[in-house]
């Protein structure tokens, strides 16, 4: 529990250090860091409709994230969660497109359906060649997300492009609105109890299962899971596709809630926040929610800096950039003195 709260400790001091250096960086460019700030807590909460606006896109990051968070625990770093997420949008915008006309009561189901398998498949062949052959599923599930953008531009300018488009950007038709579970705000009471139900599932399977308990023991000492005759290989598969399916299910949501229909190049960053979310949170289900809400928040002020600060909504991928590049390195002096802050208590 310590070490918890530690790793914890840790990981906020890099993120407010990434702050702080951010806006020193943007003071030094002829911006206003102060107001920079002050745009960023606005736009992300404080500002009316802000905290609804960064629940939209903190929602659908938690659930990839979550998933992030199941491999990384079994030791197996899966980075093609945004691969994962567009696979399974493309797979539910095939479905919801096969089953036009169907009653919403049962092409929804089906489309959730086809969205989760669709994540799962893209995240099962890296894991099959990370246990059977050895494959570093880094390189795999990078490439893996390459492959998924190109297979989703061809898609959507091909097999599911929509004929009524104007052709600046290239999009599938719009979903059938009787299948949708938001407005473009994208936050809504199915989104929610969604997520809320995920939530609830990855912490019991996490702390409450044998497979979360042996999964968690097996990124640390794959020699004792084998002492205690699991297979590691089930157990790592099973984490891929766990992940690969929450991922599918995000990109889910956001056909059948904000967006309504797939576009060339979509939340081009979304896995990858997730990733960062995971790791700010050291992996904890509960942790993943209250990081997921902070970086909901970035989003959200993405909107408001233009007009607050003058700063592009680049500004926030830069502070984003910043958090990766702190909370992935080490810092041993910052380790003892959290240490012996610890101890001294």
């Amino acid at each position: 529990m310590r070490d918890r709260v530690l790793a914890i400790l840790r990981c906020l001091i890099f993120v407010a250090f990434s702050l702080v250096l951010c806006a020193v960086v943007f003071q030094f460019a002829g911006y206003n860091a102060a107001q920079m700030l002050v745009a960023v807590v606005d736009g992300a909460f404080l500002r009316p409709g802000a905290m609804e606006q960064s629940l939209r896109w903190a929602l659908p990051l938690f659930i990839t994230a979550v998933g992030v968070g199941i491999s990384f625990r079994a030791g197996y770093f899966n980075i093609g969660a945004q691969g994962q997420f567009y696979v399974g949008a493309i797979a539910a915008a095939f479905a919801a497109e096969l089953l036009r006309g169907t009653p919403a009561l049962i092409a929804v189901p089906l489309i959730f359906l086809a969205g989760i398998a669709g994540g799962a498949l893209w995240a099962l062949w890296p894991g099959l060649l990370k246990l059977r052959s050895g494959t570093d599923e880094v390189i795999t599930t990078l490439m893996g997300n390459f492959l998924a953008g190109l297979l989703l531009v061809y898609v959507s300018a091909g097999p599911l492009k929509d004929p009524a488009g104007s052709g600046q950007q290239a999009s599938s038709r719009p979903v059938d609105a009787a299948y949708r579970i938001s407005d473009s705000l994208g936050l809504s009471p199915t989104i929610i109890g969604i997520a809320v139900v995920v939530g609830i599932a990855m912490w019991l399977l996490v702390n409450r299962t044998s497979f979360g308990v042996l999964a968690s023991l097996a990124g640390r000492n794959g020699t004792m899971v084998r002492w205690q005759g699991a297979k590691l290989w089930q157990l790592g598969l099973s984490s891929f596709v766990i992940s690969g399916a929450l991922a599918g299910l995000a990109g889910t949501i956001e056909l059948l809630g904000p967006n309504g229909r797939i576009t060339s190049g979509f939340l081009p960053a979304h896995g990858f926040t997730a990733i960062l979310i995971a790791l700010v949170a050291n992996l904890s289900v509960v942790g993943t929610a209250a990081v997921s809400i902070f970086f909901g928040g970035l989003a959200s002020a993405a909107l408001y800096l233009p007009i607050m600060a003058g700063l592009p909504a680049a500004a926030i991928d830069i502070i984003n950039a910043a958090i990766a590049l702190f909370i992935t390195a080490r810092s041993n002096l910052l380790d003892k003195l959290l240490r012996l802050g610890g101890r001294a208590q």
